[in-house]
């Protein structure tokens, strides 16, 4: 079953001291790309999440927040004087020396500075860390839901448009045969005018006619046209992800209906080659959302 690229997920850790929010959104990639903002005191678990997601999502580009509340903690961020007053008095003669006027920010700016504030650091637990991973996978197992829902929506779109291209397949028929009865009928009063030529040469023209009505039979492109359709519904039904494999088939269904539009020598096809084009390029567009 197809899984669309794309998704969201959501968890929420709770804990005797803080609140831990955990969001993850899934953009389409080619390949694994993880981008996280998280808080400082999980910076050291970073390459864990990294291939815990690249397991569990396995394409797309990442991105991860986590957001901590923190609830009845002294979580009070301290000055530090000796640093403050060093810049002052860095600051003040400065002023004095370039004469400038006295700055009503100063306070602002020097709380700004460098080692001015601090916060009380705080070491990361194992046990806290335990409800934090749940809390990941929680959230990428709500992601892969969101991509199996997505996923049966293109599903139908995409059994729907191989469909139409089936049929538009299918509606050629009718016009074989007119086109190569109209072609051996302008053949034949060419002919005509051409035999009173002495040089004139009914076998190789004959074979020259053979081989250019050949050139227009478009029997081998439907047929391969016809598997590779059925193929590629065969495909969005296999487990597992399979978003390159169905693009490989969607090149290959393009590939046949190209062909079939080069040798077609028909008004009436060419229409029809356009609108099997039109699907097909309506499908690629969803690929790039498939994993």
């Amino acid at each position: 079953m197809i899984k669309s690229m794309t998704g969201y997920g959501k968890a929420l850790v709770v804990l005797a001291n803080k609140s831990i929010t955990i969001e993850i959104k899934a953009l389409n990639s080619k390949y694994f790309d993880f981008v996280s903002r998280i808080p400082s005191l999980y910076k050291e678990k970073e390459p864990q999440i990294r291939t815990l997601f690249n397991a569990v999502l396995e394409r797309g580009k990442i991105e991860l927040s986590i957001g901590i509340e923190n609830k009845g903690v002294d979580t009070s961020v301290k000055v530090n004087q000796a640093a403050a007053q060093a810049y002052l008095k860095q600051i003040s003669e400065l002023k004095d020396q370039l004469h400038l006027p006295e700055d009503p920010n100063l306070l602002s700016t020097l709380l700004k500075m460098p080692d001015v504030l601090s916060s009380p650091v705080e070491d990361l637990n194992e046990a806290e860390w335990l409800e934090v991973e749940k809390g990941l996978k929680l959230a990428a197992e709500n992601i892969n839901a969101y991509r199996v829902d997505e996923g049966k929506a293109l599903l139908q779109d995409f059994i729907q448009r191989i469909a139409l291209i089936k049929d538009y397949s299918e509606a050629v028929v009718p016009f074989e045969e007119p086109r190569i009865d109209l072609l051996k009928t302008r053949f034949k009063k060419s002919l005509n005018g051409l035999i009173e030529d002495a040089s004139f040469d009914s076998n190789r023209f004959e074979q020259e006619l053979i081989y250019y009505i050949e050139k227009l039979d478009i029997t081998e492109e439907k047929v391969r046209l016809a598997r590779h359709l059925d193929y590629f519904i065969e495909t969005i039904h296999d487990d597992g992800a399979n978003g390159k494999k169905l693009n490989f088939i969607a090149q290959e269904i393009g590939r046949e209906i190209n062909t079939i539009g080069s040798k077609a020598n028909s008004a009436d096809i060419q229409k029809l080659v356009v609108m099997m084009k039109d699907e097909l390029e309506k499908i690629k567009e969803q690929l790039s959302n498939i994993l």
